[in-house]
């Protein structure tokens, strides 16, 4: 790592006076660190350079930082970057200083930093404290000790605690627990005056809303505290499949509805018949099955395919068939077309990183990922369908990637 003495010579953005403070020797102007601190996972914005990249060892080194910049006639741009999952280079700072969030897990041991701790409070229950830099793979595996896990998830687990809770994280547990967002008791987060805050809904209430799913605009969060429930330790996992939309979303809409002893997950995928089966997210469907279904897709050329779990442990572990067998009574999908997985809590939740080593290993992963996230109302749905997933995507054969539909309910969001 380089010392910040070359910067203010052919980047005048940043004074020299930054050389005076503590954090000095903790800035990197390396072309290496620059651009790979520039990436992220849509690649759709490139060359988007900073001045420089700061290492923290902790939270201290941040707000110094920012403390610096707000003082400035002409603050510069800092930007926190967890595990560059962002699609638009939100994470990037040209001509400013990127913070690479993941450099204060390896000083955990620092007491100014978080990590995960469990506790528990008589009035909020089981909980844990969060550090912003850690990895939700990391707050499940540790939670886990305790028999505990968050009730709200992403897809994908190798992303920051501080990068999901600034967008929303979303996932096929929103229906029944909200997103993310949803399941945070506080936080402590940096302002853009370089101010450690700690927000909740009733403490500094204005802070706590904007931060959370305000694509960091409004502070860097350095802390969480989340909401933990009981643990399972497997799930009974269901695919079904439709030929008719409107059958699927009535069925989705129905599975949500029901609140008592109802289903854990629901989520939806659209099936083409030019797109792969077993896609990154999953490998789900045997090589027989997939025969059986590639078949039915060279027919109707797209089909639904509905995303179900219900969690178990040995408490209910000789009722759950019969649970679930309940819970899809009446549904409309095909018949002969419902598959199942019986798997760990853990193999479920991290479905997607075995896809995700499949395709580093091919050298696939570090390709531009853009994606797209909407919510469509229910009066929308059917239209939303015609125009787009019929007119634009099947007739003009644009799918490349995984086409997700989540329902979930206003109350949750």
């Amino acid at each position: 790592m380089s010392i910040l003495g070359k910067l203010n010579p052919w980047n005048p953005s940043i004074p020299y006076e930054i050389l005076s403070l503590n954090i000095s020797s903790k800035l990197s102007t390396n072309s290496h660190d620059i651009k790979e601190s520039s990436k992220d996972f849509g690649k759709i914005i490139q060359e988007i350079l900073p001045a420089a990249v700061l290492y923290p060892s902790c939270v201290n080194d941040i707000i110094d930082l920012i403390q610096f910049s707000h003082d400035l006639s002409v603050p510069f741009h800092v930007a926190a970057k967890g595990h560059g999952h962002s699609i638009r280079g939100q994470a990037m700072a040209k001509n400013g200083v990127i913070v690479e969030m993941s450099s204060l897990n390896n000083n955990i041991n620092n007491n100014e930093n978080c990590g995960v701790r469990v506790s528990w409070d008589s009035g909020l229950g089981f909980y844990a404290d969060v550090g912003g830099e850690q990895l939700w793979i990391d707050v499940l595996r540790s939670t886990l000790e305790y028999g505990l896990a968050p009730v709200s998830w992403t897809d994908y687990l190798y992303l920051t605690v501080g990068g999901t809770l600034s967008n929303a994280g979303i996932s096929g547990q929103t229906f029944r627990y909200g997103p993310q967002i949803s399941n945070v008791h506080e936080m402590d987060v940096i302002t853009g005056k370089g101010e450690l805050v700690t927000c909740s809904k009733d403490m500094n209430s204005e802070l706590f809303f904007g931060v959370l799913g305000g694509l960091g605009q409004f502070g860097i969060i350095t802390r969480a505290r989340i909401v933990l429930d009981k643990a399972p330790t497997r799930v009974k996992w269901v695919r079904m499949l439709y030929d008719d939309f409107s059958k699927f979303t009535k069925d989705q809409e129905h599975l949500i509805s029901i609140h008592h002893n109802g289903l854990d997950y629901v989520e939806g995928t659209l099936m083409m018949e030019q797109s792969s089966l077993n896609n990154w997210r999953s490998s789900f469907f045997s090589p027989s099955n997939q025969t059986k279904i590639a078949s039915s897709l060279s027919k109707n050329k797209i089909m639904y395919c509905l995303e179900i779990v219900k969690y178990y442990d040995d408490q209910n572990a000789n009722t759950i068939d019969e649970e679930l067998k309940k819970l899809v009574k009446g549904l409309k999908y095909l018949g002969g077309f419902m598959f199942k997985k019986d798997v760990s809590f853990v193999e479920f939740l991290n479905r997607v990183r075995s896809g995700e080593l499949e395709l580093q290993s091919k050298g696939k992963w570090d390709v531009p990922h853009p994606w797209l996230n909407l919510f469509v109302p229910k009066s929308s749905i059917m239209h939303f369908h015609a125009a787009v997933f019929v007119d634009i995507i099947l007739r003009q054969n644009k799918t490349t990637g995984p086409i997700l539909v989540y329902p979930t309910s206003r109350k949750r969001v």
